[in-house]
């Protein structure tokens, strides 16, 4: 029997790159998983499709997980599909580097909208979901959380505080069963990386 077998797991952001391996990897170890997208329908409907071909359980939902509404909506759908939730996975992110001379008050709410409030409110109506039994949140954070990186001032800051969140939120909710660990990868070349330019030059040195 596969170690998830039985639990059920929503994965934001995980219509490609990391978001998408992560679905396809629970996916294979019996987790029914939802793959949420905010826009890419037929990238999450083709997730859908390989887990389905290895003989796994998965429904995409859409969802802007910056959006309070569409948060709620995604776990009203997970409800409705499988009536429970054990796992989340907050891998949904926006990053944008730029040098402090182009940071503006969008650039700034962008990132703290999705990054910092969308994690929170997401994990607020995942823990509805999650009986006695409790169950595992894990944040997506980054190598510049603990390691800010130049003209990443923004971004870097939003990442730092998932790691606040997530030890703040592991001590509250660790009474209840519920595990709460962030993972800070380094540099991974997802489509985002490459269209942003930020695979070569000294950032990958």
């Amino acid at each position: 029997m596969n170690k998830l077998s039985g639990k059920v797991a929503v994965i934001t952001g995980a219509s490609k790159s990391i978001g998408a391996a992560i679905a396809e990897h629970l996916a294979a170890e019996g987790a029914a998983v939802i793959v949420n997208f905010a826009s890419s329908s037929s990238d999450a409907d083709a997730v859908v499709a390989r887990i389905a071909k290895s003989g796994g359980k998965a429904v995409a939902v859409q969802g802007n997980v910056s959006q309070p509404d569409d948060i709620k909506r995604l776990f009203s759908e997970t409800k409705k599909a499988y009536g429970k939730l054990d796992i989340l996975v907050n891998n949904a992110g926006v990053y944008e580097f730029a040098p402090l001379e182009a940071i503006t008050p969008e650039h700034i709410r962008k990132h703290l909208d999705l990054n910092l409030a969308g994690l929170l409110l997401t994990t607020l109506e995942a823990v509805k979901l999650m009986g006695p039994q409790g169950g595992s949140i894990i944040n997506i954070g980054s190598i510049v959380g603990p390691m800010p990186a130049p003209q990443a001032s923004t971004y870097s800051a939003s990442k730092a505080a998932v790691d606040a969140i997530t030890v703040s939120l592991s001590q509250e909710l660790g009474p209840r069963k519920i595990r709460v660990n962030s993972l800070n990868p380094g540099m991974v070349e997802t489509d985002g990386l490459r269209a942003s330019g930020l695979d070569g030059g000294t950032l990958r040195e």
